[in-house]
């Protein structure tokens, strides 16, 4: 832990920030245990060692881990098929989702395989993300309207408790007022102590509304989970490798917000460590996978913190909310805690976002569009809208590589050699192709680079010499190497001079390392520009 040293600035601050989050975090936790299908208890355990943990091992100190809706929701929508919500059989594979999610990340630290998680990109994530808030928020009106049996009737309001309805809509506006106006105000805590009072006040269970009821208190017992059998667990694996992705990569969002903030460089893999052991800890804890949560790591920043022990102070006051207050949720009603989940994902939604993407790249535009309708249409397999993503954006990516960008180049007005076609410029030289290709010389590209020589000398069979600008190949292969001396054999036998410009080091040593790539009246080497334009000056064609 490279904390900085004690001193009274750091404390206040971190105290201060400590207290701030930790008032959200009892509440909030509980209703993403809700959320999640679980005892609502379960939502503080994992708020309690797991951060403690994760604030020890990882790098991104000031990021704070804990219950988050998406993970949640993940977890409910992983196990709705499996078992019943709230069971024994339940809880047990959520702790196990814990512990293997756990253990997968804890291995790509280890052997340094954070770059993994790039496979998603950022349209898919954000369009998993928007459309993962929609399902959050659909899942939580039956809650908010106080329906007994989580279905809404339209048609007719015995499905409709008013009072869950009344409770729901006034914490509703009241936390989205205080998040406009004071994000750093405890709204969340004023909520559910006022709601609370309220609702013991006016008999609201004993009119048969649907409270929080009687929570465990004192700290959970660490223990080995019932092993589920081999065909359950096998039912798993797929939710795991999507929770370990999903989850790191919210924690992606706040902790390179957090280092750039820093100017520190983002230890990826020591964060997977640290979330990892969280995971683990919060299942033998007996509760759920957990991440980094966005908005209390914002929270965090904007109250003030400098350090890691923020983190630890706000477990102390889970701690201490666990031993002495719990009694104090007993009468929040569930209407509240689900308007408390919805404002945590209301911010989520950003359609913005979307024709943002379409402005800089239409087809990854297409893409996030694809991810979000297949997120919402497979539902509750979540999984699906980010395979369709990932495969989509694989793909593209893939196509791209296999047709690079190759222009024909011609010398414009000021000096550079830019694209003859697009600005309309003479040949660089009689009976000459120039060009450029902007991308790697390997098996993706080489075959593209030759047919678009020999289509134009095809085309052009006057043509007496080929001049290769290779400032923007930063890396061959095999196949790039035997492409590379076919295509200048071929010339040579054609008596068309290969003339190459600007050879990186690594290509150069690439192609001499062969032994081939030795200079000849066919075959001609220049470092820079200006030795071309010498070359080209003394030239004579006949």
């Amino acid at each position: 832990m490279n904390w900085p040293a004690f001193n009274k600035s750091l404390i206040t601050s971190d105290l201060i920030a400590g207290l701030t989050v930790g008032l959200m975090v009892v509440p909030q936790s509980v209703a993403y245990a809700a959320l999640a299908g679980m005892p609502l208890v379960t939502g503080i355990y994992a708020s309690l060692l797991p951060a403690l943990i994760a604030v020890m091992f990882s790098s991104s100190v000031r990021v704070l881990v804990g219950p988050t809706a998406i993970t949640c929701l993940l977890i409910s929508a992983s196990l709705q098929n499996i078992a019943q919500s709230g069971t024994p059989e339940w809880i047990n594979l959520a702790v196990w989702l814990a512990l293997l999610s756990g253990c997968l990340q804890i291995l790509l630290g280890l052997i340094r395989a954070g770059w993994i998680f790039n496979v998603v990109n950022m349209p898919v994530l954000i369009a998993f993300t928007q459309a993962a808030a929609i399902l959050i928020i659909a899942s939580q009106l039956p809650t908010l309207l106080g329906s007994a049996n989580g279905i809404i009737n339209i048609s007719t309001s015995s499905s409709i408790n008013f009072s869950s309805l009344l409770f729901g809509l006034i914490s509703l506006v009241f936390l989205l007022l205080a998040r406009g106006f004071k994000p750093n105000f405890p709204a969340i805590l004023v909520v559910v102590l006022a709601s609370s009072a309220v609702s013991y006040g006016l008999g609201f269970e004993a009119s048969g509304g649907h409270v929080v009821g009687n929570l465990p208190s004192g700290l959970p017992s660490l223990d080995w989970p019932t092993f589920p059998g081999w065909p359950s667990l096998s039912q798993l694996l797929i939710p795991v490798i999507v929770i370990t992705l999903i989850s790191f990569l919210e924690t992606a969002a706040s902790a390179k917000i957090d280092n750039d903030n820093q100017g520190s460089i983002w230890n990826l893999n020591q964060d997977l460590i640290g979330q990892g052991l969280a995971k683990c800890i919060s299942g033998l804890c007996g509760s759920f996978p957990t991440s980094s949560s966005f908005s209390r790591s914002a929270l965090n920043l904007y109250a003030g913190a400098k350090s890691g022990w923020a983190a630890v102070f706000s477990v102390l006051i889970v701690w201490l909310s666990l031993i002495f207050l719990l009694p104090l949720l007993h009468n929040v009603p569930h209407s509240v805690l689900a308007s408390i989940v919805i404002v945590a994902v209301i911010g989520l939604l950003k359609p913005r976002e979307l024709m943002r993407i379409w402005h800089i790249s239409p087809i990854e535009a297409c893409i996030a569009a694809a991810t979000f309708i297949m997120t919402l249409a497979t539902a509750p397999e979540l999984y699906w809208g980010v395979f369709i993503g990932v495969l989509l954006s694989l793909s593209h990516y893939l196509y791209q590589r296999l047709h690079p960008r190759i222009i024909e180049v011609g010398k414009h007005s000021d000096g550079r050699l830019r694209d003859r076609n697009l600005w309309n410029l003479p040949v660089i030289a009689p009976e000459t192709y120039a060009l450029r290709m902007d991308a790697a010389l390997d098996f993706g590209s080489a075959q593209k680079f030759e047919e678009n020589i020999t289509s134009f000398l095809i085309k052009n069979p006057t043509t007496k010499q080929v001049i290769l600008l290779a400032q923007s190949i930063n890396r061959i292969d095999v196949t790039g190497v035997e492409t590379f001396f076919r295509l200048s054999k071929r010339l040579a036998s054609q008596e068309r001079t290969l003339v190459v410009v600007g050879l990186k080091l690594n290509i150069d040593k690439a192609l001499k390392d062969t032994g081939e790539l030795q200079p000849s009246p066919y075959l001609r080497i220049f470092t820079t520009e200006d030795e071309l334009y010498e070359y080209i000056k003394l030239s004579t064609f006949d």
